[in-house]
C-alpha cells in the first residue's frame, strides 16, 4: 500500500468462537486477519480474560486474546475492559501498526454483563500532519439505550476532536433503526462508507446469511477509495458477524 492510504478492518469476533458457539476458532481468525494486512483492525467481543475457558477449551492461548491476536502484526494495541463476570471480562479492541498517542475507553453500559463502549485512540502516522481519531464501538440492542449511547458518542466526539482532525468511527453499532444517521451524519457531518461507495449499509449479520446491517465504519476527513465485505470462506464459518474493510486516502 502507499504511504498515504490506510486499511483498516472491523470484526466482531464472538469471543473467538464459531457461529453455534460449538468450535473455538480464534486460530483460524488470526490467520485470517493476518492474510487482509490492515493497518488498524477494530474488534468487538474480544476476550480479555475467562478462567473457566482458559481450563477446559482446547488451544486456548496462553496470553490475553488481544495479544495473541496482535502478535508480531500489530505491535500497538488498546483494549476497555466493559462486561465483567466472575470468571473474567471481555470488551473491545483496536490493534495498529502505527504507535498511540493516547486511548481513552468510555464505558455506555447500562448492564454490568452488557459489553458497551466507546474505545476512543488518537495516533500518528507517517506522512500525516494531523492525528487520527480511531473508535471503536459496540452499542446496545434497545432503541432507548443506543440513543444514549449516540448522544454520549456525539458529545465525545464535539468535546475532544476538532473538525479539522480525520476521524474513523467502526464497529456493532445494532443499528436495527437507522438512528446513526440522525447522530452521526446530520449532526458530526460524518460519512459511511459502504452507504458513500455502494449506495447501501453493508449486510453483516449473521454470518452465514448476511440480512443486518449492524457493523458500519463511519468517517470524515478522509477519502474513501474501497470498501468490501469479507463474505468468502473462511469468514462464513468463524464468528456469527462478518468483516468489513475499507481503505482510505489520507
Amino acid at each position: 500500500m502507499s504511504d498515504n492510504t490506510i486499511k483498516i478492518v472491523t470484526y466482531n469476533i464472538h469471543k473467538g468462537f464459531s457461529t453455534t458457539n460449538k468450535h473455538f476458532v480464534l486460530h483460524d481468525i488470526k490467520t485470517a486477519l493476518q492474510q487482509i494486512e490492515a493497518d488498524i483492525v477494530f474488534l468487538q467481543e474480544i476476550q480479555g480474560e475467562h478462567q473457566l475457558k482458559r481450563s477446559s477449551v482446547l488451544n486456548w492461548p496462553n496470553e490475553p486474546q488481544l495479544e495473541f491476536l496482535a502478535d508480531q502484526v500489530w505491535p500497538h494495541h488498546a483494549y476497555g475492559k466493559n462486561a465483567i463476570y466472575q470468571a473474567g471480562h471481555h470488551g473491545n479492541a483496536i490493534l495498529s501498526k502505527h504507535p498511540f498517542q493516547q486511548w481513552e475507553n468510555i464505558n455506555v453500559s447500562n448492564r454490568e454483563n452488557a459489553s458497551r463502549s466507546l474505545l476512543h485512540g488518537t495516533m500518528q502516522l507517517p506522512h500525516f500532519e494531523t492525528p487520527l481519531h480511531v473508535i471503536c464501538v459496540h452499542l446496545g440492542l434497545f432503541e432507548k439505550e443506543r440513543s444514549r449511547q449516540f448522544k454520549t458518542l456525539c458529545e465525545r466526539i464535539d468535546s475532544h476532536i476538532p473538525r479539522d482532525e480525520p476521524l474513523i468511527i467502526a464497529g456493532d453499532f445494532n443499528d436495527f433503526w437507522h438512528q446513526a444517521e440522525h447522530h452521526l451524519q446530520d449532526h458530526l457531518k460524518l460519512s459511511e462508507v459502504f452507504k458513500q461507495l455502494t449506495g447501501s449499509h453493508a449486510r453483516s449479520f449473521p454470518a452465514w446469511l448476511p440480512i443486518m446491517h449492524t457493523d458500519r465504519i463511519y468517517y470524515r476527513g478522509l477519502e474513501p477509495s474501497h470498501c468490501e465485505r469479507l463474505k468468502h470462506q473462511p469468514w462464513k464459518r468463524l464468528s456469527d458477524h462478518i468483516p468489513l474493510m475499507a481503505e482510505f486516502s489520507l
